[in-house]
C-alpha cells in the first residue's frame, strides 16, 4: 500500500492559507472541511494511506470530525444509507486510544447484501466484525432533549445480522485520536447486511445473545451482545443521541450497525466468513 507523500499535504495546506480556528479549535471555514474530505476520499478511493491530516485542516473536536464526514459524503457523490459505531468495547477503545464510541457514515456503494463478495484490495486493518444491525422505520430528528431507549426502539423496523469489513486511511489509526478517526468515517469501509428474521427480537435478551463466526469453514470466534456497550440496544440509543447532539437526523430506512460482538477476526484475500446469530439468522461473505 502506498503512502501519500507530504508534498500532497503541503499542496492542501497552501490552498488553506486563509484558514483560522477559534479558541476552542472548531472549524471556522467550510472550505477546510471540504479540503480534508477531498484528501480523505482520494486516499480511500486510491487505497493509499496518509500519516495524518495536515495541521491546517486537522479536526480538533468531534464536531470538526463530523463536518468532514458530511463533506466526504458530498465529495463522494454517494448517499448516506446508514451509520456505524466504532469502539463500542473497552478493548476497542483502548486499541484506538479513544475514550468512547465513534459514529461513521455508511455510503451507498459500500453496503452489500448477504452473500456478496467484498474486494479485499489493499485493506490495511485486515479484520472482520460480526454486528447487530437495526433498520429504522421512522425518523429520529435532531432535538434538544436526549432520546430514551424506549423512544429509539419504537422507531426500529427490523434487526439484521451483519458483517463489517472496516479500514482506515491513516497509516497508524491507533494514534490519531477521536476527531481524526471521526473525520475518517470511523474506519468505515465495506458492510454486508443479512435478511431480517420474522422472530420477535424485541423479546430477546440481546445482551446475552450468542454470536458465532466461522472462518473458512472452521469455528473461529464467539461473543455476545453485551460486548457492544453492554447491549446493542444501548449502542443504538447512543448513536441516535450522538447524531442528535451534532444536529444530525437518524432517518427512516437508515441502517445502524452497532459494533463488533466478537473479537475482530483476522482476514486475508480469499477468506470466507459466516456469522451465525442463532434465531436471528446468519450472514456470510467472501473477500475476493
Amino acid at each position: 500500500m502506498r503512502l501519500v507523500s507530504h508534498q500532497t499535504d503541503h499542496q492542501f495546506a497552501d490552498a488553506l492559507g486563509h484558514f483560522t480556528r477559534d479558541g476552542k479549535g472548531s472549524l471556522m471555514d467550510q472550505a477546510a472541511a471540504r479540503y480534508a474530505a477531498e484528501l480523505l476520499w482520494k486516499t480511500w478511493s486510491k487505497e493509499e494511506l496518509i500519516d495524518t491530516l495536515p495541521e491546517t485542516m486537522r479536526p480538533t473536536t468531534r464536531a470538526d470530525g463530523y463536518a468532514i464526514q458530511a463533506a466526504i459524503a458530498d465529495v463522494s457523490g454517494q448517499a448516506t444509507v446508514g451509520w456505524k459505531i466504532a469502539a463500542t468495547s473497552k478493548a476497542g477503545q483502548a486499541h484506538l486510544q479513544v475514550d468512547g464510541p465513534l459514529a461513521g457514515r455508511l455510503l451507498a456503494s459500500r453496503v452489500h447484501r448477504e452473500g456478496a463478495g467484498i474486494p479485499f484490495g489493499n485493506n490495511h486493518m485486515r479484520v472482520a466484525e460480526a454486528e447487530f444491525c437495526f433498520r429504522m422505520a421512522r425518523d429520529l430528528i435532531a432535538r434538544t432533549e436526549p432520546y430514551s431507549q424506549e423512544e429509539v426502539l419504537s422507531a426500529v423496523a427490523s434487526l439484521h445480522p451483519a458483517i463489517e469489513i472496516p479500514d482506515s486511511r491513516y497509516s497508524n489509526f491507533c494514534i490519531v485520536g477521536s476527531p481524526q478517526l471521526i473525520a475518517d468515517n470511523a474506519c468505515a469501509h465495506y458492510f454486508v447486511v443479512g435478511s431480517a428474521e420474522t422472530i420477535d427480537w424485541r423479546s430477546l435478551d440481546l445482551a446475552q445473545h450468542v454470536v458465532k463466526v466461522t472462518l473458512n469453514g472452521i469455528p473461529d470466534r464467539e461473543g455476545i451482545g453485551a460486548n457492544v456497550l453492554g447491549d446493542p440496544r444501548i449502542a443504538l440509543t447512543w448513536l441516535a443521541n450522538e447524531l442528535r447532539s451534532h444536529g444530525l437526523d437518524l432517518q427512516a430506512g437508515h441502517i445502524v450497525t452497532t459494533g463488533t460482538s466478537v473479537v475482530p477476526i483476522p482476514i486475508a484475500k480469499g477468506s470466507r466468513l459466516v456469522a451465525d446469530f442463532g434465531c436471528l439468522g446468519t450472514v456470510k461473505t467472501e473477500l475476493i
